[in-house]
This record gives structure tokens, sequence and C-alpha cells, in this order.
């Protein structure tokens, strides 16, 4: 964990009152300027550990699901449910009420109670006795989870300016790769010695610990000048935040585009584990280890590599803060459709190694992009609205619609249907990636409407 703080510390640096005050983000940069510099890493350093944990919690079923729908004898398509939908429903539904309070209450507290909640609520998952037990545990999952992305974001646009806020976002975003590589290479060698079972206790247990010291270490920072939540009830401000979202060009294509890339990469990512069971014969121990080495360490550098590299090219041109996200997806459709019809296992690990690098560049662009578009006052709620909109269609039907359509090709295909259905959602990666291209053409002009 030390590594990662000293990682943080390396890549968002103060760049003294002079650079910040030349930021484009008046609303942000005085508040940026008054934080410290190792309070606010640390702040961003704690945060990536949170949101690590929920991805350990979230996507260890990944991992775990071939051994579950053995043991409780599941189809693909309540395969398909368990690890997606049943959670996405209410993770993505209750995170906005969450971020319309984040916008007026402690963010602090709010993250607090999120993981704790949902820390418990995995540990409990191990005791479930049948598929419907199991599913309200991970529904359970899912409400804790609820509480945490928006808050965090809008903590982070008000420690980061503008010029810093991408990067900030990669380091953010790198905790999936984090909660990736521990939850796939745990959860692998745990369910191969000890069962599916115990693994969900060894990851659950240590996110309440967390949740305690980020209580008890981290400030809640001051809000941007400007912050005044709109008056009126949830729902008001709920529709005047997407009338607003949907009213800016390039912000209405960015949540399309990262809502479709969502819907591929939540699709295949559920189900790679499964796919390395099922079809290459692979071991959970093997299968884990891959997934963790391609998905946390190289997808880690890809994140961060994504927020670095579009902060300094849109340095000089804005646009590149979304060209860059669609010149990944376009690489990554071929290699993934290669991936997937292919029996050679050098060159799927190879693939998927470049695959999870690739995978990083669409949430910190997108994350970043919105938090910058956004009036300060609606940051948080129009985080929350991004989360939904990509965790419904994304995180909850892309898994799913992978289960309904291995089921439906199964009996002309046999196991390969799960291959056929894999390659035919990757190919929605295409529109993902336009409505990114379509987006850089009015971006520029809409960051300016918007600092100034």
């Amino acid at each position: 964990m030390r590594h990662i703080q000293d990682l943080t510390q390396d890549l968002i640096k103060d760049h003294t009152v002079s650079d910040t005050q030349k930021s484009s983000d008046p609303s942000n940069a005085s508040v940026a300027e008054a934080q410290p510099v190792k309070g606010r890493n640390y702040t961003l350093f704690m945060l990536v550990l949170i949101f690590a944990s929920s991805h350990v919690d979230r996507q260890i079923i990944a991992v775990l699901a071939e051994s579950i729908k053995l043991d409780l004898l599941l189809s693909d398509s309540q395969l398909g449910f368990l690890i997606g939908l049943s959670f996405a429903l209410f993770y993505a539904t209750l995170g906005i009420p969450i971020a319309f309070l984040a916008d007026r209450k402690s963010r602090k507290n709010i993250i607090t109670a999120a993981v704790i909640i949902w820390s418990f609520m995995t540990a409990l998952s191990g005791l479930a006795a049948n598929y419907l037990q199991l599913a309200l545990a991970r529904i359970g999952v899912g409400i804790g989870e609820a509480g945490s992305s928006p808050p965090s974001h809008s903590m982070i646009s008000d420690l980061f300016p503008l010029e810093q806020r991408a990067r900030a976002m990669g380091i953010f975003a790198s905790g999936i790769n984090l909660g990736i590589l521990i939850g796939f290479l745990g959860g692998g060698w745990i369910d191969q010695l000890y069962g599916w079972r115990v693994a969900f206790f060894v990851v659950g247990i240590p996110g309440i610990i967390l949740g305690i010291v980020f209580f008890f270490t981290v400030k809640e920072p001051p809000r941007s000048r400007g912050h005044q939540p709109h008056s009126g009830t949830m729902i008001a401000n709920i529709v005047q935040c997407f009338r607003t979202m949907m009213s800016i060009p390039s912000q209405r294509h960015i949540l399309i585009g990262c809502t479709i890339a969502n819907f591929v990469g939540y699709g295949t990512l559920y189900w790679n584990g499964v796919y390395f069971r099922r079809i290459l014969d692979l071991s959970p121990a093997e299968t884990g280890m891959i997934l963790a080495l391609a998905g946390g360490v190289i997808g880690a550098f890809g994140n961060i590599f994504s927020g670095w590299v579009t902060d300094k090219l849109g340095a000089h041109d804005r646009r590149y803060y979304v060209w860059t996200t669609a010149l990944a997806k376009f690489i990554g459709i071929p290699l993934t459709v290669t991936f997937y019809l292919s029996d050679n296992i050098p060159l799927v690990f190879v693939i998927i190694c470049i695959g999870g690098f690739l995978a990083g560049f669409s949430l910190p662009s997108s994350f970043a992009m919105t938090q910058s578009l956004m009036p300060p006052a609606q940051r948080a709620l129009a985080a929350s609205l991004l989360l939904f909109t990509i965790n419904i269609i994304g995180l909850g039907l892309g898994p799913f619609c992978v289960g309904v359509l291995s089921d439906l090709l199964t009996p002309a295909y046999g196991e390969a249907g799960l291959r056929y259905a894999l390659v035919s959602v990757s190919m929605l990666g295409i529109w993902g990636g336009y409505h990114y291209i379509r987006a850089g053409r009015t971006l520029r002009d809409d960051l300016a409407r918007q600092n100034g």
C-alpha cells in the first residue's frame, strides 16, 4: 500500500501556485491551490484503496462463477443475472439519491458507511445455501457500493484542477485494476484450495477495517467556489441534471460512448473466467493468475497512462481527451475477436494483456470530462447519472446478455456458444468508439463555455 501512495504522490505533483493560477477551471483552481499536497494525495490514495475494495468484492464472483454454477446447478442466464444484473440494479439506482446527498452532506461519512456495508454483505455471500440467498447477498453488495463512486468523484474534483484531473481520475480508476488483481488472483487460488465460499469471507472482512481507517484519517475537502446545490425535490434535481447533460453535445456523446464501452467491457470481463475454464480448460488458479495479470497489473498501467497521455495531449488540443479513447476502442476490436476465436494459449495471453491495457482508456477521460463539463453544484449527481447508465446497461445487461446469448447458441454450437456470444457483444465496441469521435467535435467549445 505504501508503494501505491508513493506512486500517487509522484504522479500528482504540486505544480506551484503559478501553474495552479493558470487553471482554466476558475471554480476549482482556488480550492485546489489551498489544499496541502500531502493531504490531497493521501485522500486520493485512500479513495483508490476503497475503490479497489469495491472491485475486489464486485468482481471476485467472475472468477468464482464456474464453481458457483456447478455447485448450485445454474444455467448461463441465471449466472449472468447473478454476476451482473442483480448487483447493478441496486448499485446504479441507489447511486442517484446518494449522489444527491453527496452534493449536500459529508462525502467522507457516506463513503465510510458504504464500504462497511458492502464488505459485510460480501462476507455474508459465503454463507449462501442457494441461488436466491446468494442473489440477495449480491444485492446487498450493490446497495453498499452505490455510496462510493459519486462522492469520490466529487471529492477529487475539489482537490485537483482541470489540468491535473484526468491524471487524478486515472489513478483513481486504477483502483479497478488493483481490485481485479486481488480479486482474481486471490479468488482463483482460494477457490481451488478451499472453495468459493471461503473466498468471499477472505475478501470481505478487510474492507470493514479499511472503512474505519478512512473515517478517522481523511478530512472532508472544502467544496469548489460556486458550489450551491439546486433547491427542489430530488426528482426535480435529477431531471434538471440529466437535461443539462443532454444539452451539452460532447457530454451527451461521452455518456453514450462510455455506456456502450462498458456494456462490452463488463459483458466480456465477467465471462472471461468462465471462458478460460470452460472453453480453454484452465484451472481456477491459472484463470485467476491470467486475469489478475492482464486486468490487475497491466490494466492499472493502462488507466494511469491514459490519464497521463490525455492530460498531455489535451493541453495542446482538448479533443484528445476523448479521441484517445476512441482510438483505443478501435484498436481493441479486432484483437478481441481474435482472442475469442483462438485456442492458442500463448496468443490468447498476449492479446488479453494488450486488451487489459487498452481497457483503461475510457473511464478516466469520461469521468474527468463529466466533472469538467458539468456545473460544480451538479458534479456528484452527474457522476451518479453517468454511473447509472453504464452500470445498468453495462454491468447489468452486459453479462446478462452474454449469458442469454450463450444459452441460445448452445443447442447449435455446444460449449462454443459462449465463444460466439462473446464475439457478438465485442463487435459493439465500434459503436462506442464512434460516439467518442463525435464528442471530440464539440468538446473544446463546451469546455470553454463551462470553464471560461
